[in-house]
């Protein structure tokens, strides 16, 4: 798909990846719609970022983890760009639970997590659908984790929502052919985030000592990714990961 013109919503758009993300995308040729919670402050940066590029951008305040939130804030996406082809569903949350510790893994954060990480993501998939086959052709791309395809990350709650969240990228695969295309990313530990900082630091260094190009993964490949996936005409229900060799090592 050519890139040029068309208009993408990035949720999580203000965080460390979102913002990669946006500017890889408008420097294709898309208009943003920048999702965030509550870093305003960081969704205008990149709002400034994208129009210092020549691209329209808007921002959209929208919690995920709230599903009556979801449709209004895909409208507000596809109302500020005047179109919507492309949604990166990047936002997610985390919380540092050792997997033993399954105590401290309460219900309400179980909910939490799965509620942002796998129902928000379906959620706006099904509200974005519609936007697109108004195009006649649309992109998802979903930001995973390599703890979806492995038994590590931040906690057992995070890593079965991206496990699940790695499924429905499959299956939306299905569901939305032949005008939709959905694929997924997923990365290893990338250094300097928030969501990085949020690991069990037994955990982080554990994934440091494992890959074999020695350091983590890095935002500006996981956006160049994002933006092969948004690209390609013949690619769907693919994940891709990016981890600096973890997953064959």
């Amino acid at each position: 798909m050519e890139l040029q013109g068309r208009a993408a919503f990035v949720t999580g758009g203000s965080g460390d990846l979102g913002a990669a993300i946006c500017e890889r995308l408008a420097r294709a040729g898309c208009d943003i719609a920048v999702g965030y919670v509550g870093n305003r402050e960081g969704a205008e940066k990149v709002v400034r970022v994208v129009e210092g590029l020549g691209r329209r951008a808007g921002m959209v305040q929208v919690d995920q983890a709230d599903a009556a939130a979801i449709e209004p804030a895909v409208s507000a996406a596809a109302a500020a760009l005047g179109r919507l082809d492309i949604l990166v569903n990047n936002a997610g949350w985390n919380i540092g639970i050792p997997f033993p510790d399954l105590d401290a893994l309460t219900v309400d954060i179980w909910d939490r997590v799965q509620n942002t990480n796998t129902r928000g993501p379906f959620l706006l998939a099904k509200a974005a659908a519609p936007h697109m086959r108004k195009q006649g052709a649309g992109r998802i791309v979903n930001i995973a984790s390599i703890a979806g395809l492995r038994p590590t990350g931040s906690s057992i709650a995070y890593a079965a929502s991206k496990a699940a969240l790695i499924h429905l990228t499959r299956c939306l695969a299905v569901a939305l052919a032949p005008t939709i295309t959905v694929n997924c990313v997923a990365p290893g530990l990338i250094e300097g985030t928030r969501m990085a900082q949020r690991i069990p630091p037994a955990v982080a260094e554990s994934v440091r000592r494992s890959v074999v190009l020695g350091r983590g993964a890095d935002v500006g490949d996981i956006a160049a990714q994002v933006t092969t996936f948004c690209q390609a005409d013949s690619v769907t229900g693919q994940v891709l990961v990016v981890d600096g060799g973890l997953a064959f090592h």
